[in-house]
C-alpha cells in the first residue's frame, strides 16, 4: 500500500475559508468556528484503509474534542465518480456507522483541498482561536500492518496545548494515508 505525507502547510498559516454541504445537506461555513478555541479540519473519506484504521479512536477523540469546545469538521475531496465509494450519500451512512458527532464535509470541486494543500487521507490541520495553522502532522505513530496502538497521541497532545495556552511543538510529524483522489486533469502541483 502506497503512502503519501502531508504536505505540512507552513505554521500560522490562516485557515483558508470553506462553505460545503455536510451528509444532510446543510452548509458549513469556516466563519460558523470563529468563535470557538481552535479548529480542526480533516480530510478524510470512506475507503482509505488508513482512516479506516483509526475510525473508531477518531470518533471518540474528536467527540471529546467538541465537548472541550474545540470546532471539528471532516472533508472529503476525494472524485465520488471515479471512487464512488466517498460519495454524499456513503459519507452519510459512513458518518452514522462510525458515530462522528463532528460535520463530514463534501469537497466536490477539490478547490478546498487545494487551498489547504492537502495530500492525503487522513491529513489533519489544527488552527487556533485566531485561525491559524498551529499544527498539522499525524494522528499517532499507528498505521495499517504496524504495531502500535491506536491512541491519537499526537493530535491530543496538540489540542491539549492549544487549549491549556501552552506552544506547541514546530517539530511535528506529516501524517501518512492513501492520496486524495482527485479528478483527472485537477491534480495540484504541490506533490513532491
Amino acid at each position: 500500500m502506497a503512502a503519501t505525507p502531508s504536505t505540512m502547510l507552513k505554521l500560522g498559516t490562516p485557515a483558508p475559508d470553506f462553505d460545503l454541504p455536510d451528509t444532510a445537506g446543510r452548509r458549513v461555513r469556516l466563519a460558523d468556528f470563529a468563535a470557538t478555541p481552535g479548529l480542526l479540519v480533516i480530510f478524510m473519506c470512506n475507503h482509505c484503509p488508513y482512516v479506516k484504521h483509526l475510525r473508531a479512536s477518531l470518533a471518540t477523540v474528536c467527540r471529546e474534542f467538541h465537548n472541550r469546545g474545540l470546532g471539528v469538521v471532516g472533508i472529503n475531496s476525494n472524485d465520488a465518480e471515479k471512487y464512488p465509494a466517498d460519495g454524499p450519500e456513503q459519507m452519510r451512512a459512513e458518518a452514522a456507522a462510525a458515530g462522528y458527532s463532528f460535520p463530514y464535509l463534501y469537497d466536490a470541486t477539490q478547490a478546498v483541498a487545494k487551498a489547504y494543500r492537502a495530500a492525503c487521507t487522513p491529513d489533519f490541520f489544527l488552527f487556533d482561536a485566531g485561525q491559524r495553522l498551529v499544527y498539522r502532522g499525524q494522528y499517532d505513530a499507528s498505521r495499517p500492518g504496524n504495531t502500535q496502538a491506536v491512541t491519537g497521541s499526537d493530535l491530543r497532545a496538540a489540542v491539549d496545548a492549544l487549549l491549556a495556552g501552552r506552544p506547541l511543538p514546530t517539530q511535528q510529524i506529516p501524517s501518512l494515508g492513501c492520496n486524495i483522489k482527485w479528478r483527472p486533469g485537477n491534480e495540484p502541483d504541490y506533490y513532491g
